[in-house]
């Protein structure tokens, strides 16, 4: 089943303390944490001083307030090659399914990957990662069922190998279940969540980086040209797992909305109260803390981008997302300039918010595209044009 459309969520939701915002005339006057303060107020003025100090500084605060403290590496991980084809998609790629094995002491946890690699071509390949957070018949490795919202024969077409796992296999999504999964090698899922525990964005994040230890292990992999792409949740949880592993060269962020990369301070569409009612166990308790109180965050989404500088962030959105706040998604890909010019990365290269099909693309990246809350063919083109840019064949 399709996840429900965020409309639907503000439409349905009940006893909200809050009215959303449609109307940019009604968009409150703020002002956002500049990136380049230190907490003690001096400020960052080059590469060193960012990624000794301000960098941590803000990782910090984001997993206080907002996403919680991921776990680290399990102390082992295993992988098992459950199925592999070398003549699948008529002949063009190489299929394989992967157990990925984690253990921490006695307890293990178990997820698959679903990996097709371009056969025409000459070395290791460069690699889109899907967290996808829909039906697992949008990955089918059978390629009976084929879905716009992973078009693996036109990415392998592109050159480049493509890969999903389901985040419901890492973490469910349920605020009664999600410490039962990956979570619980870590913790008791009976026992009370700590104030910056972890969320299952973070823990889906957690399993995105399990992930990248294979492409470490698979010689047919380039695992320094990986791309880690999310739509919607997923979309809000890849920018964190971008931030929080600096392995994935870039990061992919579509219609992710608050939480992902639109400014909270806008409080335009969905905010911080109606997800922290709705969906409790995305965020840390922390961050209910912040509920109609958008302002005291110590941090926002510009913030949130700039973590994966000088590494390439593409931002995407859609015309009639209204509850994704397009704009402030826009707006938080540009306000995150700052921090990727100081790291000598060109900013994204316009101070307007584009038309409809006109993608600008520096080392941050950005479109927004006609048409509803998806992630569609168009959006994977855009993503694989940006791609060719950074990952140098």
């Amino acid at each position: 089943m399709i996840a429900m459309h965020y409309a639907a969520i503000l439409a349905g939701a009940f006893c909200l303390a809050f009215t959303p915002i449609y109307d940019e005339d009604e968009v409150p006057d703020y002002t956002l944490p500049d990136p380049l303060i230190l907490e003690n107020g001096d400020s960052v003025d080059d590469a060193e001083t960012w990624f000794d100090q301000r960098r941590p500084e803000i990782l910090e605060l984001f997993r206080e307030h907002v996403y919680g403290r991921r776990a680290g590496p399990p102390e082992a991980v295993e992988f098992e090659i459950i199925e592999e084809d070398a003549g699948a998609m008529d002949g063009e790629a190489t299929l394989k399914r992967v157990a990925i094995r984690s253990v921490q002491g006695e307890n293990s946890h178990t997820f698959e990957l679903v990996l097709f690699i371009p056969n025409d071509t000459s070395g290791p390949a460069p690699v889109f990662l899907l967290m996808n957070n829909r039906g697992a018949s949008n990955t089918d490795p059978t390629r009976e069922q084929k879905s716009g919202f992973w078009p693996a024969e036109e990415v392998i077409e592109r050159g480049y190998a493509i890969a999903a796992f389901q985040v419901s296999d890492v973490a469910p999504d349920s605020a009664d279940h999600f410490r039962e999964g990956a979570v619980s090698l870590f913790e008791d899922p009976e026992e009370e969540r700590e104030p910056d525990g972890w969320g299952a964005l973070a823990a889906w994040g957690w399993g995105a980086s399990r992930v990248m230890d294979y492409f470490e292990a698979d010689d047919a992999v380039d695992a320094s040209r990986a791309a880690l792409a999310g739509h919607s949740r997923g979309g809000k949880a890849s920018l964190w797992a971008g931030a929080e592993d600096e392995r994935f060269a870039m990061v992919v962020s579509n219609n992710s909305g608050c939480g992902g990369a639109a400014l909270f301070r806008r409080r335009f569409g969905e905010r911080i109260t109606l997800l922290n009612d709705v969906r409790p166990h995305w965020f840390c308790v922390n961050h209910r803390q912040f509920n109609g109180r958008e302002d005291a965050l110590p941090v926002d989404q510009h913030m949130l981008i700039a973590l994966s500088a000088p590494r390439a962030v593409y931002v995407a959105s859609a015309s009639e997302d209204r509850p994704a706040d397009p704009r402030g998604e826009f707006l938080a890909a540009l306000h995150a300039g700052p921090v990727f010019e100081l790291l000598g990365a060109q900013p994204l290269p316009a101070g307007e918010m584009p038309e409809p099909g006109e993608p600008v693309h520096g080392t941050v990246g950005y479109h927004i595209r006609e048409g509803r809350h998806n992630l569609t063919p168009e959006d994977w083109h855009h993503f694989m044009d940006f791609a060719d840019m950074h990952f140098t064949r």
